[in-house]
């Protein structure tokens, strides 16, 4: 009788020992959890500016360079994707085809050398500058998260209560290529010399 009870003492114990662990590293996940939801919060915060700046940008360039309709058709596309995506992993699926679209849009600028000198563009590409200085450090902050967090929940013991628990790992990590992500520098102080025309030739006389 003795032995039964103190086996059954100990096996309390280990449960009340369980379930604490279990309830304390369940609410980590839950902390960590809100932290990638609060993170990518503001990653989205910054891709909806930016989008917001997108169509007076394409206006702008449109009054001096209205044929590039390809251009202005993937720019539009690609927003559109962009605002209309549910997941994280759309937002960044769609993110990546805008950033070449607005790549593409700046190196269509290098034409007109007009519109390199133009007020409002000059504006809206220095708030587009800032824009994705902003992106790229939000972008940072939520990958950290995310890895932090999947880092937890992957964990022994920690994988074993996650399972319990519903705590899955995200794998919707912001990993646009280095080249995607950087916009086109544009250089405004040197606009391109025209290239030297040859003298013209006197007609042959006849």
């Amino acid at each position: 009788m003795k032995i039964a009870l103190i086996v059954l003492i100990v096996l309390v114990i280990v449960a009340l020992m369980l379930g604490s662990s279990f309830v304390n590293r369940r609410n980590q996940m839950v902390v960590k959890r809100e932290a990638v939801n609060a993170a990518w919060a503001q990653v989205d915060v910054v891709l909806q500016r930016r989008a917001d700046l997108i169509p007076n940008l394409v206006e702008t360039v449109k009054g001096y360079a209205q044929q590039e309709v390809t251009v202005f058709g993937d720019i539009a596309k690609a927003r559109s994707a962009l605002l209309s995506a549910g997941t994280p992993q759309e937002k960044i699926a769609a993110n990546g085809q805008l950033d070449g679209a607005i790549g593409r849009l700046l190196l269509v600028v290098e034409n007109y050398p007009q519109l390199k000198s133009n007020e409002n563009f000059l504006r809206l590409q220095d708030e587009l500058a800032g824009t994705e200085n902003r992106i790229a450090v939000e972008r940072k902050r939520y990958n950290d998260t995310l890895r932090d967090y999947n880092t937890y929940v992957q964990q022994f013991p920690n994988s074993f209560f996650a399972g319990i628990a519903g705590f899955k790992p995200n794998e919707a990590y912001f990993e646009a290529s280095p080249g995607s992500r950087e916009v086109p520098k544009v250089n405004f102080s040197n606009p391109p010399k025209a290239a030297p025309q040859a003298n013209p030739q006197p007609a042959p006389v006849h």
